[in-house]
This record gives C-alpha cells, structure tokens and sequence, in this order.
C-alpha cells in the first residue's frame, strides 16, 4: 500500500487594510506588515530595485528650487533652511517605494511658526481610526514586528490637527476606494517582482544543490496513521518548500522497502526556455506596471518601449516626465506650499530636472518661469531690447520729469558707481537722522544735512566711423542731467505690466537694474550731498567719514552707527552696466 500527496509552494496574496476593535489604529496587511512586503520585494527585485531608485532620484532631479528665488530671497533662504536636501530626497524615494511619505513639523515653543521638519520612515507610522471623515493623528513604533497587545505607542497629531509642538504631514495621493493608506502605483506589478525574486532564487539554489531536481522521499517502515503523516508534511515543508529549495517534493509512505515506490527525477520539459519567458515577462511586466516608457532612461539595457535613437529617446523622456515624474513633484510641492504658507513664505516651488536640456520640450514656453522651471536653469533677468523705440522714449520721459536739480545749497562730497551693498551707507544716514535729530525727508536716504541722489552716467556709443549709436533713450536721459531719488528708480515705482519684456512676466521693465537694455554702456552714480553753510559737521570731515566706510572695515571714524542691514542691500544688476552681465544683457545667450 502506497500514499501519495503533492505539497504545493505559496501563491501570492493582496495586502488587507484592516480595522480590528481593541486597537485605535488601522492595520496595513493582514499581518501589519505590508510596508515591509514591499521593502521586500524592492531588495529583492532587481528590476524592481533599479526602476524604483531611479524614478525616485528624477523626482528629487538638482533638488527643490523656485522661479521667484531672486525677487524674494528672504523667503527662498527660509524655504531652504526648512527643505533641506537630505530631507527632500528621502521624501521622493519613500513617495516612489512606498506610495506615501510623511515628515515631522516642528513648531516653534509659541507656535508663530515652522521651526524645523524632519522625515520620518512611514513605515512607523499607522493611521488613527477617523470617526469623523479625518485622520487627525498617527501612532508611531520604530518596529511594529515588536508591537504587543500592551504596547504603549506614541500619538503625533496629523498637520493642522492640534496645538502640539510636534506634527506629521502625511503625503499620499488620492487612490479610490482607499482612505487610510495608498497602494503603489505600481501594485499590479508586484506579484511579477516577487516572481523575479523567486525564479532567481531557484536557479541560484539549483547550482548550490548540485543542479538537484524535485525529489520523492519514501519511507519504507509501515505508513502512518493520518495524524502523524500531517506532521511529517508539516515538518518537510517548513524545511524544504520554496525557491530557496529549488522545487516541489512528493512524499510516499510504504510498509517496506519491496513495495517502495520508483523514484523519476520531477523535471519540467524544455525548463529553460520556460525561465527564459518567465524572466523576461517578470521584466517587462514590473516595466509596465511602473510606467517606464523607455528602460534606457533608467539605465535598463532592453529592447521594451521606444527605440535607443535621440529622436525617440527625448519623446520618451519628455512623456515620462510629464505623466510619471511630474504628479509625484506636483504632490510633494502641493504640501510643501502649505507648510511655507504657515510661515507666511508664498514661493513658485519646482523641482530641477534631471532631463538634459536638449530633451526638454519648450515649444509652448511663454514666459521665463515656465522655462526655468522646465529647464532648471535660472534665468538672467536683464531685459531684451524688446521695448520699441517710442515706449523707452516715453519711460525717460516719465523718469525725467521725476528728477531734480540740486540747487546751491547743496554740495557734491561723493561720487561713485552705485554699488550693490549699500547698507553702509543707509545705516550712515539713519545714523545721521537721529544725529540732527531731523526727520523732514523728501527719501528715505534724505537728512537736513545729507541727500543721496543718482545720475544716468557713461559716454555715447560711436560706432567705427565716429556715429553716434546710443539709443534715444540713454541720449535723453544724459541730456537731461538730473539726479533721482532711490524710490524713483525701484522695481515697484516702474512695474508697469505694458513695459515688461515681450513673452517674459518680469512684472516690469526695471531701469534701476537694466538701464537702458541689453548692451547698454551706461551706468547709475551714487551721488552724495551736504548741506551747505552747516554748524554739525565740516565737507572734510563729512568725506572721512564716508571714505572709511564699509563700517566694519572704518579705522579711527567717528561714525558709530548700526550694523549694516543686509535686507538693504541691492540686486546686483544695481552695480553692473548691462554690457558687463551675463549674455551682455539679454535675457538668452547670443
């Protein structure tokens, strides 16, 4: 008599969201441990491995930037101090692997704002039960395998949930029917992931077995009662089931050696070709599930997807980006805005791509943001000469009629190009303003006994036959002779939308930073008046003074003002003539 039976290896299963009444949190698996299944089959899955941290690093790409950077670099330095690099990055990787990230706010002790964030693995991290339609608070372990009945674990509130010194921000995307937790997007290809997984861990314990093939165990000493033949299975499979294995196994029980059953080797016919496929199908799959386009943009060397030539690569490239990379960046800075916003910081967030900038798809780019943010290369701001001849006459016009002749009561003691830290010299006259204890100013640089002013400066442009080329609006604005105060030539007082650069969103075309346009030779001065016949302080004096600054570096001077403050300081186009910036001034090399 003979008992044959067949153990089968284990299939795969879907992961379980589960409510269980004794606990206030949700599981995520039927064992809780569905993070880790897919940390799992990220380690390994070769494909798996390589598709995963590659998307992952085209999220992040240089890292977070904004277009607005040079406009409100206040806000951008607060942005960078909060969004460091580090944390940035492990936020993409954990959005990419794991569909989700979370990051710990911290709020300063009165709560006026966002002190610090810190990224938290998301797998220590389980839902609140909501009772309400919100989940207003995770419980965090640092192992949830070591989590018992009588475990105490730690509440963090949910962003904007509380009055807690210590928030989480929990990122996820909206999947239907999922409320918790959001599955990866790559859900379907995980069961082709752990296929990979196996088939390589069969035909690794194939070679460390000797090649072995499925085996029929006999044993050849009676057969046992049905209790103690469910043990014996039990047992072997535990031992020997699974790739790890290298195959299946067929028990037989005999009542003695001459009844034993023939042992054939288990072998599958044409195996070869059949791993080959389930390879390559594992492959392709996994490829498909998280969108690849094109395998040679991860460095996968495949004939799946498009072609290897540049054509076909930029079109996948360009594709990949706008349908794979761009929703995980556009929901990371969607929170990321909200975060800022508590602080009051308002910035045009983007992440710098990867993507060579021969690959990048500027054919409907209108303005210099969305190109920047395409590109990631920032843009120099100095204007084209894209204002028509009649409108820069018009702008000297207007900016003319603002100026002003010193009279005689008013004495030249400084002469020199405006510079771009001129703090120095605004910590001087707020220091002079409570020296004369005089506050009557036509500006804010204005005292009874100083006024700085700035003069349109440099020579007119000749050609090689001696002809005068300068543009009309630089020979009006040198005949005119005037000097104008600080707040007649900042960006807010000319941010004429009519004016601003054609196809650009400057806000504005800025004379004090451009001038008289690309090319233009020409430069401010800062001019420095004293009062004439005063009783406080003599010329001499006055031109000690103001040579010995930057204060930092005065030797001897009276003069103690202030430190400078840096939030005066000027953009830097301030000091350059335009012919001297990058691209002499245009905004796109030439």
């Amino acid at each position: 008599m003979s008992d044959l039976r067949v153990i089968n290896l284990s299939t795969y299963t879907s992961p379980e969201i589960k409510e269980v009444r004794n606990k206030e949190y949700i599981l995520y698996g039927e064992d809780n441990m569905y993070f880790q299944y897919l940390i799992d089959r990220y380690n390994g899955s070769p494909t798996n491995n390589a598709i995963i941290n590659g998307i992952s690093e085209m999220i992040f790409g240089k890292g977070l930037d904004a277009t607005d950077s040079d406009r409100k670099p206040n806000e951008y330095a607060q942005m960078k101090v909060l969004f460091t690099d580090e944390c940035v990055r492990k936020l993409c990787y954990d959005l990419k692997l794991m569909g989700q990230c979370a990051v710990q706010v911290i709020y300063s002790q009165d709560r006026s704002r966002i002190a610090e964030l810190e990224h938290l693995p998301v797998e220590t991290l389980r839902a609140e039960k909501s009772e309400d339609g919100e989940i207003k608070a995770y419980y965090y372990a640092s192992d949830w395998t070591q989590v018992k009945q009588n475990t105490e674990l730690k509440r963090i509130a949910a962003f904007g949930k509380s009055n807690e010194s210590l928030e989480i921000m929990y990122i996820k995307p909206y999947r239907a029917g999922f409320f918790y937790y959001s599955p990866v997007d790559y859900q379907g290809g995980l069961q082709y992931s752990e296929l990979e997984e196996e088939v390589s861990n069969y035909h690794l314990n194939n070679i460390l077995n000797g090649l072995a093939p499925s085996m029929l165990i006999n044993f050849n000493n009676g057969v046992p009662n049905e209790e103690e033949r469910e043990l014996i299975e039990q047992r072997i499979y535990q031992k020997f089931s699974g790739s790890s294995n290298a195959g299946k196994f067929i028990l037989a029980f005999n009542d003695n050696p001459e009844s034993q059953a023939s042992m054939d080797p288990v072998q599958l016919s044409d195996a070869h070709n059949q791993y080959e496929f389930l390879s390559s199908e594992s492959t392709r799959k996994i490829m498909v599930s998280h969108r690849v386009v094109s395998p040679m943009l991860l460095g996968i060397k495949d004939q799946t997807g498009l072609g290897n030539n540049a054509d076909e690569l930029k079109t996948a490239s360009i594709l990949m980006d706008n349908t794979v990379i761009r929703p995980f960046q556009t929901l990371l800075i969607n929170h990321f805005e909200q975060i800022l916003a508590y602080n009051k910081i308002s910035l045009n967030l983007y992440f710098k791509t990867l993507q060579p900038l021969e690959f990048t798809d500027l054919d409907n780019v209108e303005d210099e943001e969305t190109r920047e943010e395409e590109t990631g290369v920032k843009q120099d701001l100095a204007s084209d000469v894209y204002l028509d001849n009649e409108s820069m006459c018009q702008l000297a016009d207007d900016l003319i009629s603002k100026g002003e002749e010193m009279g005689d009561d008013w004495e030249l003691i400084d002469e020199r190009p405006a510079m771009e830290d001129e703090s120095q010299i605004q910590s001087y006259f707020e220091f002079a303003s409570v020296m004369t204890g005089d506050a009557r100013k036509k500006s804010k640089q204005d005292t009874s006994l100083f006024r700085v002013r700035y003069a349109y400066s440099g020579e007119l442009t000749r050609d090689k036959d001696g002809n005068v080329i300068t543009r009309e609006f630089c020979r009006k604005m040198l005949k005119a002779n005037r000097v104008y105060r600080v707040e007649d030539l900042d960006k807010n007082s000319l941010a004429n939308k009519e004016l601003s650069p054609s196809g650009t969103n400057l806000g504005g075309y800025n004379i004090w930073k451009y001038k008289g346009g690309a090319n233009c030779h020409h430069v401010w001065l800062r001019r420095i008046y004293l009062k004439k016949g005063n009783k406080k302080i003599s010329v001499g004096r006055a031109r000690k003074i103001i040579s010995a600054l930057p204060i930092d570096d005065r030797k001897g001077a009276r003069f103690e003002g202030p430190a400078a403050p840096k939030q005066n300081q000027n953009p830097k186009e301030v000091a350059m003539r335009p012919i001297d910036m990058p691209n002499r001034g245009y905004l796109n090399p030439r």
